[in-house]
């Protein structure tokens, strides 16, 4: 951890942020699958998974908690305090010769879209680079759900909707399905696809003051994560993919941006009016690098910050939110050992991931940074 910036007395963001997190560590991730299919065409899907990336683990993602850097989370973080849980239980089958149906008391909204928009990343790190560039519209909420998807040729329409409390029967406050205090969650995918590219657009219904957690983790700055804590929000995503004929010296390329709003329309929040946030990222990948089997990757963007911001007209403390800004970038190469077993040093670099927040001084200025280095070696076995 690096910079100037301050948390108030006189004490430096980075010596904080090391003192909680920056030790050495150790985890795991587990997931078992277990699939069945009863006709050849239909799949009924469980998974069971455990971990240990708590949150006072510096890649866990955990939402500023004790100084950790939330977009420092790696997308394998699970923490499960080692317990073994079901994290996936639906079924799926085709309805026709075009649609198929997803159902499922635990389901998440890309085990139903028809197609992933994005080629980038083979093999994940940062948690924020595997929504496509647009963590609000991909926001991977679960619960209890359903969707359809429809292709024709090059064309693949997908529709589903989840909620996160679907397990709960008090629908006053605490779920339900379709209720207000549900956790809704509802999207539409429209996507274009050829052999070695495509393009796809979405959009994403949230009542993100529900539990549906569209921005929390690794996938926001703290300001824009909290503005997705004041009402309904809409996300839209446009993502897009190329790939060449033949490995070599040009990578694949996705790219992603992802455009966010945000609205207190019961007007219950004591502080924000609206908001709107934005992201995007660019992957580039290239297969076959160095030796058969291997792959080397390249992703840089914005994480989700806030661009706009309306305050309470009662609001006299708030800072003027002008510089919400960060950039992220990782580095990693994958190591194909043998057919179930790879490994893959990687590194990023974070600066200023706590964007408007950087600096929490009074008065608050902008002038002074933050800044995160971290590397790892993930080793996968797959069987």
């Amino acid at each position: 951890f690096s910079g100037d910036a301050n948390v108030g007395g006189g004490k430096k963001r980075a010596a904080e942020a090391g003192e909680h997190v920056g030790a050495m560590t150790f985890n795991y991730d587990y997931k078992l699958s277990l699939d069945t299919s009863f006709t050849g065409e239909d799949l009924l899907k469980a998974r069971l998974r455990a971990g240990n990336f708590g949150t006072d683990n510096a890649f866990s993602g955990a939402d500023w908690n004790n100084s950790a850097v939330a977009l420092a989370g790696l997308e394998v973080a699970s923490d499960t305090s080692d317990a073994v849980k079901i994290d996936r239980i639906w079924y799926s089958f085709p309805y026709g010769d075009d649609f198929q149906v997803y159902v499922g008391p635990e389901i998440r909204q890309d085990d139903m879209l028809a197609v992933w928009p994005s080629l980038y990343p083979s093999d994940s790190i940062l948690d924020f680079f595997t929504y496509a560039g647009a963590p609000g519209a991909y926001n991977l909420a679960a619960g209890g759900g359903a969707g359809l998807t429809w292709n024709k040729g090059e064309w693949d329409v997908s529709a589903n909707y989840v909620s996160t409390n679907a397990e709960n029967s008090q629908s006053d406050t605490g779920g339900g399905i379709m209720t207000e205090a549900a956790g809704n969650n509802g999207t539409l995918q429209v996507a274009y696809s050829k052999e070695n590219w495509g393009i796809a657009t979405a959009y994403t219904y949230a009542d993100s003051d529900n539990n549906t957690g569209m921005l929390s983790g690794g996938k926001a700055t703290p300001l824009a994560a909290s503005l997705d804590d004041i009402g309904p929000s809409n996300a839209y995503a446009i993502s897009a993919w190329w790939s060449p004929s033949e490995t070599g010296i040009i990578p694949t390329i996705s790219a992603g941006w992802g455009l966010n709003t945000h609205d207190d329309d019961d007007d219950s929040n004591s502080k924000y009016d609206s908001a709107t946030t934005q992201s995007w990222s660019v992957g580039l990948e290239w297969e076959d690098a160095f030796a058969d089997g291997n792959s080397l990757g390249f992703g840089f963007g914005q994480a989700t910050h806030a661009t706009d911001v309306d305050l309470d007209g009662s609001d006299t403390t708030s800072t003027t939110f002008d510089d919400d800004t960060n950039w992220a970038m990782e580095w990693w190469y994958r190591i194909q050992v043998s057919d179930n077993i790879t490994v893959t040093p990687a590194i990023f670099y974070l600066a200023d991931p706590y964007g408007d927040q950087t600096d929490t001084r009074a008065p608050q200025t902008h002038d002074d940074h933050f800044n995160n280095l971290g590397a790892l070696v993930k080793t996968t076995f797959k069987f």
